[in-house]
């Protein structure tokens, strides 16, 4: 490890002592409240855990370092929040996601970053979600689905075999890079253990070919993100820098960030000393090109009187079914032909021997407004650690057919109301113990 630390004195110089005096303190830990289903107001209102505003995002809040249950609270269950290191948040600041954007999330799992993308969003334009890993993506749509994100086509390829399919595509692109993780050594132990020079040299190899084909989905005058979770010079400046130069169509342009330390001008990186673990983040800005901008109409399902009796009127549009199962697609819609999908939109019901039934992603991703029948349960209403666990549960006689279930107006999950029961519907792989 003495290599690694000569390399951080190299990079910190003065603020070398300050860096030490951090590294066996306890890591961060911080919450971002998702905005797409509640706002933040209420949410801080129900949570008691959390403390001051991260200085990387808006939304982001730190929390008690000992705080506990903080992944298995209601609200966490119902996406009203995300569990994240605070620097990882910096990314999609510096990023400037505007509603009606076209993003590509390159790198994407397990989430943190592409839900956060989605919030900005604000159900509008499109959100592009790559994960090139099958078991890690699988995390990434879950995340997806409890956040509640709308607009989103969450996907399992490699970038060598997405990208050429989105040429001059792209609004925004995020390049959260895998990398050699010196920014996670306080929060796990084992990537301080499994550091080495070569491990990192490899790194910045692949870091710049992930690049490399991130750079042509990106339209002219768009704007691409590369970020890491690590402090060396040959993953960070080193790949900047190299990138640059085999690409003059390519500059790099400010954040207009004023969070942490800037390194090239405008490239950013964060210390344990500076409120996050640890983090770097450059802005590109493609300067010539073209711009490519194809709508695909997919909507081919027209028998959905079955949604009115559950949501209002024009809650889940754009409707495509595939197989058994019935899609909400996003307004925005590329060709998705010969890809390897998990989700575009939301799932919003089965077909069952002629029978429709609707799914979870149609209850997580709706609000209460858009329900026809409710249960809204508080807190510490009991039948809420029972919903929580599967079992069924008492509701008002007059409640019958599909129920959402929220939490302090929060949409969670739903369940069948009759005989003044609820059959419970939340899928057993989210279910408490």
């Amino acid at each position: 490890m003495n290599d690694f630390l000569l390399s951080i004195k190299d990079i910190l110089g003065k603020d070398f002592d300050k860096f030490l005096q951090t590294m066996d303190k306890e890591p961060y830990r911080a919450i971002r409240i998702n905005t797409l289903k509640a706002d933040k107001k209420t949410v801080l209102s129900l949570l008691d855990f959390v403390k001051e505003q991260t200085p990387f995002c808006k939304d982001g809040y730190y929390i008690d370092f000992d705080a506990e249950n903080v992944g298995n609270h209601p609200l966490h269950h119902c996406g009203a929040y995300y569990v994240q290191e605070p620097s990882a948040m910096s990314a999609v600041t510096m990023l400037n996601v505007q509603k009606g954007d076209k993003v590509l999330d390159l790198c994407a799992a397990p989430g943190s970053k592409s839900t956060q993308i989605a919030s900005a969003l604000s159900k509008e334009g499109l959100l592009w979600a790559n994960e090139i890993v099958p078991k890690r993506a699988s995390i990434l749509l879950s995340n997806i689905e409890r956040m509640g994100i709308r607009n989103a086509v969450v996907s399992c390829e490699s970038p060598e075999n997405l990208c050429p399919r989105f040429e001059n595509y792209f609004d925004k692109i995020l390049v959260d890079a895998p990398c050699s993780g010196e920014g996670m050594f306080r929060k796990d132990k084992n990537a301080y253990d499994e550091w080495s020079k070569e491990h990192v040299k490899a790194c910045a190899v692949r870091q710049l070919n992930i690049l490399e084909s991130a750079k042509s989905t990106l339209k002219a005058g768009g704007e691409m993100v590369y970020s890491t979770c690590t402090f060396s010079k040959e993953e960070n400046e080193g790949v900047v820098t190299e990138f640059l130069k085999r690409n003059k169509d390519f500059e790099l342009v400010d954040s207009n960030c004023d969070f942490a330390t800037n390194t090239l001008k405008y490239a950013k990186r964060i210390f344990p000393f500076q409120g996050g673990e640890g983090h770097f983040a450059a802005k590109f800005r493609k300067i010539d090109g073209e711009i490519f901008d194809s709508i695909y109409r997919y909507d081919n399902y027209k028998d959905d009187a079955f949604l009115d009796e559950i949501f209002a009127r024009d809650t889940y549009k754009n409707l495509y079914r595939v197989k058994d199962r019935l899609y909400s697609l996003p307004s925005v819609m590329p060709d998705i032909s010969h890809l390897n999908i998990l989700r575009a939109g939301v799932l919003v019901a089965e077909i069952k021997k002629g029978r429709t039934e609707p799914c979870h992603n149609a209850f997580s991703a709706s609000s209460i407004f858009d329900c026809v029948n409710v249960l809204d349960l508080s807190l510490d209403d009991e039948r809420l650690k029972k919903f929580l666990h599967g079992e069924e549960i008492e509701v008002e006689k007059g409640l019958d057919g599909y129920t959402v279930v929220c939490v302090n107006g929060i949409t969670l999950s739903f369940g069948k109301a009759k005989n003044g029961r609820l059959k419970n519907k939340y899928p057993k792989g989210l279910r408490t113990l």
